[in-house]
C-alpha cells in the first residue's frame, strides 16, 4: 500500500488595520478584518472554489481575522464543513504587538522571544500539535486559514527552504509528509 502525501492548503486571513499599515499583529491581539480584508475574503472564496481536488474542510484558528475569513470562504462551498483549532492561532508577541514590522524584523530572525510573548520554539510545537490535532482529516482535502507566522512554521516543517511571507489572501500548499510520516502523526503529544 503506497501512503498518500500529507497536503495540506493555506490561506492568509484578510488584512486587519495592523496589517495594512505594518505593524505587528499576534495572536494575542484579536483585530477584526477591514472592510479590505473583507473583499480579499470573497475575493479568495472564488479562488478556493475553483481548486481541485476541492476542499474538503476548511480549518482556522479561533482568531475572528481566520474565522471572518474562514466563513466567507464557507458561504461559497456552503456544504463544507468548518473546523475551529486553537493551535493555529498566530505566534503570541507580547510587547512587541503593533510595533512596526520593519524594526522588529531583526528580533525575529534572531530568535527572541517578545515579552510577554511566546518562544519561536514554543509557536513550533503548537503548530506541530495543531497539525497532529487534524491529522484524521487530511484526507479530506483540508484548507488552514490562519496566520502569516503559521504560514512560515508550515513551511518549515515542509522542508521549504525560503521563509515564507504570503501576502493577505494568498494561497499556499504544504507537503508535510517528510516531517509528518505517518509513524509520526500517531504518536502522542
Amino acid at each position: 500500500m503506497r501512503d498518500e502525501p500529507l497536503v495540506l492548503r493555506f490561506v492568509r486571513h484578510g488584512a486587519t488595520s495592523a496589517n495594512t499599515i505594518g505593524l505587528r499583529c499576534g495572536g494575542d491581539l484579536d483585530l477584526p478584518m477591514t472592510p479590505l480584508g473583507h473583499e480579499q475574503s470573497a475575493a479568495i472564496a472564488e479562488k478556493v472554489a475553483q481548486l481541485h481536488p476541492p476542499v474538503g474542510l476548511i480549518v482556522t484558528s479561533d482568531l475572528r481575522r481566520t474565522r471572518e475569513t474562514a466563513a466567507a470562504i464557507a458561504r461559497r462551498l456552503p456544504a463544507v464543513r468548518v473546523l475551529v483549532e486553537p493551535a493555529f492561532a498566530e505566534r503570541h508577541l507580547g510587547n512587541w504587538n503593533l510595533l512596526p514590522v520593519r524594526e522588529t524584523q531583526r528580533w525575529f530572525e534572531a530568535l527572541q522571544t517578545p515579552p510577554g510573548g511566546e518562544s519561536n520554539d514554543e509557536f513550533v510545537d503548537r503548530i506541530t500539535r495543531g497539525v497532529r490535532n487534524i491529522k484524521s482529516e487530511l484526507s479530506s482535502r483540508p484548507l488552514l486559514v490562519a496566520s502569516k507566522g503559521v504560514a512560515r512554521v508550515l513551511g518549515e516543517l515542509a522542508g521549504r527552504p525560503e521563509r515564507l511571507e504570503p501576502e493577505n489572501g494568498e494561497v499556499l500548499e504544504f507537503d508535510l509528509s517528510a516531517h509528518f510520516g505517518l509513524a509520526t502523526l500517531g504518536s502522542p503529544s
